[in-house]
């Protein structure tokens, strides 16, 4: 016979989350307008923007070739070991290079970006066409408008490299920045509601 997992062990409802969290939404709301003067900072100032893209992007690329040598030194067998080393090497050569030239990185991923759109995009309008009615206009829509935002930015490269990514990193933080925003108010409405004290159902 199966017994029944203790009460302790099963997760909590989303109640008692909101109900732990609504305390904090001042916290919650402040970090929400910090991260929306980000990026309201970042439209504005998009080539240093762009440049902080590249730097994160380089650093990752390194994290990443970093984890793959020591996987590569972890591998016991040598072809292995020779090919995550190699594949790890290039990463960090890759990022190094990004750190040392971030305009030439930033033409480089504005490229890879504006081709992987239109890649993403043509695979979704593929797999969109095969959905039901309900939801293939949403899916179809979306898709075309993915590889057309990619088709635009393959038009104005290079010369837009300098500040496409600059650009998409300050609406990134915008609308994060709003959400959280939204999510702080809204437990903020609860609070005030229910009590300090109070339950959320």
């Amino acid at each position: 016979m199966v017994g029944t997992a203790p009460h302790s062990l099963e997760p909590p409802s989303l109640g008692k989350s909101i109900v732990a969290l609504r305390k904090n939404w001042p916290w919650i709301v402040g970090f929400g307008i910090l991260s929306s003067l980000f990026g309201v900072a970042a439209l504005f100032l998009f080539f240093s923007a762009t440049i902080v893209s590249v730097y994160l992007i380089a650093i990752f690329i390194i994290i990443v070739g970093g984890c793959e040598v020591a996987a590569g030194f972890g591998s016991r067998s040598w072809d292995r070991f020779f090919l995550w080393i190699v594949a790890g090497l290039c990463y960090i050569a890759l990022g190094a290079f990004a750190l040392a030239q971030p305009l030439i990185a930033a033409a480089f991923f504005t490229l890879l970006l504006g081709t992987g759109m239109i890649v993403t995009g043509l695979i979704r309008l593929y797999l969109g066409l095969q959905f039901d009615d309900g939801i293939r206009g949403p899916v179809v829509l979306a898709s075309i408008v993915t590889s057309l935002a990619g088709f635009l930015i393959l038009i104005g490269w290079p010369n837009n490299s300098i500040f496409i990514l600059g650009i998409l990193l300050g609406l990134d933080l915008l609308v994060w920045g709003v959400g959280w925003i939204a999510f702080g108010l809204r437990l903020r409405q609860i609070h005030f509601l229910a009590g300090t004290d109070g339950e959320v159902d």
